[in-house]
């Protein structure tokens, strides 16, 4: 059963910084200052942060226009929510 929590937590964790990223590089890009680099925002994304990637680039209207994120994200959550409650399931 810890295992749970542990899996729980570290995806909490992962779409919080993916969400948070998404909010900072749209920060610095009206600032004009140095951006994060997509390679990063997609290894957040990839190790678990698809969710809160995804939705930071809704609400923070950022990287919309990107093939890439605008179909890769959704489909890398689903994958994921997908994956976490097969998961869940078979605990």
């Amino acid at each position: 059963m810890q295992g749970v929590w542990f899996i729980a937590a570290y995806m909490i964790i992962m779409n919080i910084i993916g969400f948070a990223l998404m909010g900072i590089d749209k920060r610095k890009a009206r600032n004009g200052e140095y951006r994060i680099s997509e390679k990063t925002l997609w290894f957040w994304a990839v190790i678990g942060g698809g969710t809160g990637s995804f939705l930071g680039m809704k609400q923070f209207r950022h990287k919309t226009k990107h093939a890439a994120f605008k179909w890769g994200l959704p489909i890398l959550m689903i994958l994921q929510i997908g994956l976490l409650i097969k998961v869940f399931i078979q605990l």
